[in-house]
């Protein structure tokens, strides 16, 4: 008898829980959404700390969406030789840059690697020279070199050389066949002008700045980062 009795004792424990659970369950659903829904918010962003830069870069994606539709020829078109990679590309990625910028610097290895792997890529360089006097005399003979269809001599030669000076610029300028010193040139002022107003409508902080697709990343973003994004705009078709 006492053995039926604690049985039921006990069925009548579990089922007094299990009721219990389910009516905090529904209290939880029915009067506190605003709870439940913050906490699941949080547990999933603990859970997954990339949710929140996914959806900065969303965001941010949204923000400059109609600045880049609007601007897109001006972007992807290359002033004279300015640019690596495809003749008829599936993708163009974009690089504002200054040769005396570190990070620039940095990305070189990323941006090269990209250009080996992916034969429908265009690399379109723009020059953006904000770290001071020698910045600007390299980057307007590196458009006087583009002008003449040698601005990847003197490109490339800069990079190896060092921070623009004086003496890596003289070198730059020779391997490109142009003087060492920049000539009063119009279409080389228009074209520095009109790359300094587009990177301060895409919120440029610095450089590198990045734009493909209708994705604007600031700074040196990394290999998988520019990768990833190169894909993101293939799937789009």
């Amino acid at each position: 008898m006492n053995e039926k009795r604690g049985s039921s004792l006990m069925t009548a424990a579990i089922a007094g829980g299990l009721i219990g659970s389910l009516l905090t369950a529904a209290l939880l659903i029915f009067a506190m959404p605003e709870y439940l829904s913050s906490r699941i918010v949080r547990q999933g962003m603990l859970a997954n700390p990339n949710i929140l830069s996914e959806t900065v870069d969303a965001l941010r994606d949204q923000q400059y969406a109609p600045v880049l539709a609007s601007n897109r020829r001006a972007l992807e078109t290359p002033f004279g030789s300015s640019w690596k990679g495809a003749e008829k590309p599936e993708v163009t990625l974009v690089e504002f840059y200054d040769y005396a910028c570190p990070y620039c610097k940095a990305s070189n290895p990323s941006v090269d690697r990209l250009l080996r792997e992916d034969p429908g890529l265009r690399i379109v360089y723009r020059e953006l020279p904000i770290l001071g006097p020698d910045s600007v005399v390299a980057a307007r003979l590196a458009l006087q070199a583009s002008k003449q269809g040698r601005f990847g001599q003197f490109h490339d030669t800069l990079w190896k050389a060092g921070r623009p000076a004086p003496q890596t610029i003289a070198v730059a300028a020779q391997a490109a066949g142009i003087p060492a010193q920049p000539v009063k040139d119009p279409a080389i002022e228009a074209e520095l002008k009109s790359n300094f107003q587009l990177a301060g409508q895409l919120g440029a902080t610095g450089t590198p700045v990045f734009i493909v697709g209708d994705r604007v990343m600031n700074g040196a973003v990394g290999y998988e980062a520019l990768k990833k994004a190169i894909a993101d705009v293939r799937a789009k078709g």
